[in-house]
């Protein structure tokens, strides 16, 4: 099965596809620039006839990341996404993981790119032949009928490199619009990097025959005069956009919004609340998990639980477990557990493959989570990164969003520093707006207003930067 030829089967010729720089493309059209690239890329003596051919796309939001995107999947390739932001060393980590034969270079891409041979001109982009070796794992992969190989965001530890054939990923788009309900009437606003939110959104909106409009801009002015003159229907963005959409001063109510998904990162009830208020719709978060897909999104409580990531999903179940591995009580923190449709295939290094990893279909997120009577999951934050203070547990995440509710802070980060008696201590570092001082008293002060003294920072670093990953989560070291 190969989720491109579902799309060509169900899609309609003449219904609008994808709009971009007020050009819009129908399902003929982008359809037929796709056969075109795929044409082309049959072609280039590097992918194999036989095996899997892992081909890398580093190329930039738009029409030509989706097209090039999709003629990779469409020739039985294996997609490889190679976000812009990466440096050199992480590309080429990504390349000797994955064994890439290729990489197809979207417009502007600047690798050093020797005995490159053009595409045709529409796009613009070309192809850098790799070596592509053979993996430790081949016929096993091989034998998945894989479409993508993503690595994971890293906020802590090293990435494996999540595996999902075309089957999983045909299940987990219909699993996830179950609760969407995306359908042709439907025009998606886009807002997020594709390199890392394709599989179950693009692919998503197109196997349901919707319309996905992209956006190039971060202003609220624009954006909002795109959704109007496209009279898009659903958002999809993270609360950054949702936050600059929430403070615009202009008159534009958006009547025709019928959904706007948050994701990415947490959302706080300050951006819900203004947002609503704004727009007079609810912000429904969601979760999306690589290995998963969408297992909960907040259709139902949005209104009066803003912050939960939802329910669960018809197709799924969720349980939260304590570290022995038994259920929890409501209102008791508990790592998230999942089963249901469309879980991934494989780690791809080292090799494990979904039943070794899997305890009798249950997935262990790593996520801990809070449940409350009416079933709505709220996270708390990471296993991984859950600091011990004394023997009580502090969640660096809860910690970061008392601190960043100071009109002074932009963004922080809590770690754990460790003590020869109590284990760990919370410290934070802290940028802050431009043109705001202020000292670290002050902050520690802040905190102890709406925290438990043990979960007070005891040393607060004012810093420029962060250190975050490709997607802008907070790196946890």
């Amino acid at each position: 099965m190969n989720i491109v030829d579902q799309i060509i089967l169900r899609a309609s010729a003449d219904r609008p596809a994808l709009i971009a720089d007020g050009v819009t493309l129908s399902f003929s059209d982008l359809l037929e620039q796709v056969s075109r690239v795929a044409a082309w890329l049959d072609r280039c003596p590097e992918i194999r006839r036989e095996g899997v051919s892992r081909v890398g796309l580093a190329c930039g939001n738009g029409v030509d990341y989706i097209v090039l995107a999709l003629a990779i999947l469409k020739v039985g390739a294996c997609l490889v996404p190679v976000a812009e932001e990466l440096t050199e060393a992480e590309r080429a980590e990504v390349i000797e993981r994955t064994g890439l034969c290729g990489v197809i270079l979207g417009r502007g891409e600047s690798w050093k790119k020797d005995g490159v041979c053009s595409v045709e001109r529409f796009t613009g982009a070309c192809w850098v032949p790799l070596a592509g070796g053979l993996l430790e794992n081949e016929e096993a992969l091989l034998a998945l009928d894989p479409a993508f190989i993503r690595f994971s965001s890293g906020t802590t530890g090293r990435s494996k490199g999540v595996v999902l054939s075309h089957q999983k990923l045909r299940e987990r788009i219909v699993a996830a619009n179950a609760a969407l309900e995306i359908g042709p009437g439907d025009r998606v606003l886009w807002m997020l990097p594709m390199a890392h939110h394709f599989a179950v959104s693009i692919i998503l909106y197109l196997y349901h025959g919707a319309c996905t409009v992209i956006g190039t801009s971060h202003l609220a002015e624009e954006i909002l005069e795109m959704a109007r003159a496209t009279r898009a229907t659903v958002i999809y963005g993270a609360p950054f956009h949702h936050s600059l959409l929430a403070s615009d001063r202009g008159g534009y109510t958006w009547p025709d919004l019928r959904l706007a998904v948050s994701t990415a990162a947490p959302l706080p009830a300050s951006v819900a609340g203004r947002f609503r208020e704004r727009f007079g719709k609810p912000l429904v978060q969601g979760l999306g998990i690589i290995e998963i897909g969408l297992p909960l999104l907040n259709t139902g409580g949005a209104g009066d639980s803003p912050t939960a990531v939802g329910r669960p999903l018809p197709a799924f179940d969720v349980e939260l477990r304590d570290e022995e591995g038994m259920p929890v009580a409501v209102g008791k923190i508990g790592e998230l557990w999942i089963r249901g449709p469309g879980m991934f295939d494989a780690y791809l290094s080292p090799w494990q493959t979904l039943d070794e990893i899997c305890v009798d279909g249950w997935f262990a997120t790593g996520d801990l989570a809070e449940m409350d009577a009416a079933g709505r999951v709220y996270l708390k934050g990471r296993r991984k990164s859950v600091l011990n203070v004394s023997g009580m547990k502090v969640f660096p995440e809860e910690v970061e969003q008392v601190i960043e509710r100071h009109p002074a802070v932009r963004r922080c980060r809590v770690r754990g520093s460790a003590h020869a008696v109590l284990g760990t201590l919370p410290v934070a570092d802290v940028i802050l707006h431009a043109g705001k001082t202020m000292i670290a008293r002050e902050l520690i002060d802040w905190c102890r207003k709406s925290l438990s003294i043990y979960k007070v920072p005891v040393r607060v670093k004012f810093v420029e930067e962060l250190p975050l990953t490709a997607s802008g989560k907070i790196r946890r070291v």
